[in-house]
């Protein structure tokens, strides 16, 4: 039996990944190169592209092949593809056109605004953009609960991390809130105890994205498939050929542009290795947000924190930065274990983290489910953040509510993602530790091959073929356990 309807499914989604390819490449240089003043014009570009993909996704004609293909006489890689195919069609057929193009507008409006408006402290200027955002929002999780007979919020959840939701969220959460605030004071006390020596900067922008570099490199980054960039909020975007990581510089800080770099180098490894035989196609992309980030996590907290990676990791220091008091093997490790209840996500440990995440989270699905209002957000905020982390953000918003981009664009729903990610990321270590007996040794040497060859065996290269259930089963021989990261931190920290 011919697959006629099945090729030309094929043939419309390599014509969407193609769009979507000029689409990513013009949010980077949005993002890391474009003059304010082009801003308005790029916005509204990337809307009328938007417009363009949904018109292609959701013409009758990709309903009736996709019925077609289901009689066809596939293989099983192809009704995986199928199968992620009629997600994406469901998914982009519920929107009316109009609103995907407003959404994109609003989306990169607040967007740009934010990047001046975050530094200048101003909470009443971005208010009223994010509440635009939020309205567009709230309108297509509205559309999308309909569809599915859930909540506004998990119809959202869903788009990012496929088959989660918040009931199942909150079970997660709420065994992390019963074990990791007193985890976290215990480690702050204990570490309180040690004697550091702070690097003394000033660390130059030219040689720390230099190091920068050499760390890409040190992990396996393709530089003939990608490069580094700043831009305002670290990113790793572009396409599997053309991966684009950013970061940011701050010349009184070693640690937070080079883990930056480290975490972003985790998702580009991912994407550079997702199955090129199926390029174009839903089934080569990433298998969820979650898993994305349990890559850029496993980079940057499971292996780029551990003290073999960071031995391997000093001397490219010295080399840049000369050899003071504060980089012995000792102090360094001790320094970039270090715990501390901060105020920025990005640049938190990994015991801290997660509260950081919950309680996003929490803000988040109470604002899409429509109990609480975007004027609510800063005293929450500040509420949560005490209640959490001890710190008070009143009347701090670049460093509270306004820190982070995902809100700007509307992207709701994906904050849990990370940590998901760092519990899959735990989970995936011990068993990569499990199926490779020489691993420690292997890791204290300098020789990462065998745990990257071992990811891309059991991650990589399935690209969506799984879905994440059926991926970490696979790779670790059991579904989500939180409880591998609870023993990770305190194996690291106790």
């Amino acid at each position: 039996m011919e697959k006629n309807h099945y090729q030309q499914l094929t043939r419309t989604f390599q014509r969407l990944s193609r769009f979507s390819h000029l689409g990513s490449i013009a949010h980077w240089d949005m993002a890391a190169m474009m003059p304010a003043g082009g801003s308005e014009a790029r916005g509204e570009a990337l809307a009328e592209l938007g417009v363009l993909q949904h018109q292609i996704l959701t013409d009758k004609k990709v309903a009736e092949w996709l019925a077609g293909a289901q009689q066809e006489n596939l293989s099983d890689d192809e009704q995986a593809n199928l199968r992620e195919m009629t997600r994406a069609y469901q998914q982009a057929a519920l929107l009316p056109e109009s609103l995907v193009e407003a959404k994109s507008l609003a989306g990169n409006r607040c967007e740009h605004a934010w990047r001046t408006q975050r530094k200048n402290n101003d909470w009443a200027g971005f208010a009223p953009n994010l509440q635009e955002v939020v309205r567009l929002s709230r309108e297509e999780a509205r559309i999308r609960a309909e569809a599915s007979g859930g909540k506004p919020y998990d119809a959202l959840l869903d788009i990012y991390e496929p088959g989660m939701t918040s009931s199942r969220l909150d079970v997660l959460f709420a065994d992390l809130k019963s074990w990791l605030p007193d985890l976290l004071q215990k480690v702050v006390e204990k570490q309180s105890g040690q004697t550091l020596i702070d690097p003394q900067g000033p660390f130059p922008t030219d040689s720390q994205r230099q190091l920068g570099l050499d760390a890409m490199a040190l992990l396996g980054f393709d530089f003939n498939g990608g490069r580094l960039d700043v831009s305002s909020h670290p990113f790793c975007g572009g396409v599997p050929e053309d991966v684009r990581i950013t970061t940011r510089y701050d010349e009184n800080d070693l640690l937070s542009a080079l883990f930056g770099v480290i975490h972003e180098t985790g998702h580009a490894r991912y994407e550079q290795n997702l199955p090129r035989q199926w390029a174009g196609q839903p089934v080569a992309q990433a298998r969820s947000m979650g898993v994305h980030e349990s890559q850029s996590l496993f980079f940057e907290m499971q292996l780029g924190r551990s003290n073999a990676f960071l031995k391997q990791l000093l001397p490219m220091i010295q080399q840049r930065f000369g050899n003071q008091p504060a980089f012995t093997l000792d102090n360094f490790t001790a320094w970039s274990q270090r715990v501390e209840r901060g105020y920025i996500r990005v640049d938190a440990d990994e015991v801290s983290y997660p509260a950081h995440v919950i309680l996003r989270y929490e803000i988040e699905s109470a604002l899409i489910n429509g109990e609480i209002e975007v004027e609510d957000i800063p005293a929450l905020w500040n509420e949560k953040m005490q209640q959490y982390l001890g710190l008070s953000t009143e009347g701090n918003y670049r460093n509270g509510c306004m820190q982070d981009i995902h809100w700007t664009d509307g992207g709701f729903g994906y904050f849990p993602s990370y940590t998901l990610g760092a519990m899959y990321a735990a989970q995936l270590f011990q068993a990569a530790r499990k199926a490779l007996p020489e691993l420690d040794s292997q890791l204290n040497a300098g020789n990462f091959s065998p745990l990257f060859g071992w990811l891309k065996e059991n991650i990589w290269q399935h690209g969506s073929r799984f879905s994440t259930s059926e991926l970490i089963v696979k790779a670790t021989g059991e579904d989500l356990n939180s409880r591998y990261f609870r023993d990770h931190l305190m194996a690291r920290y106790l």
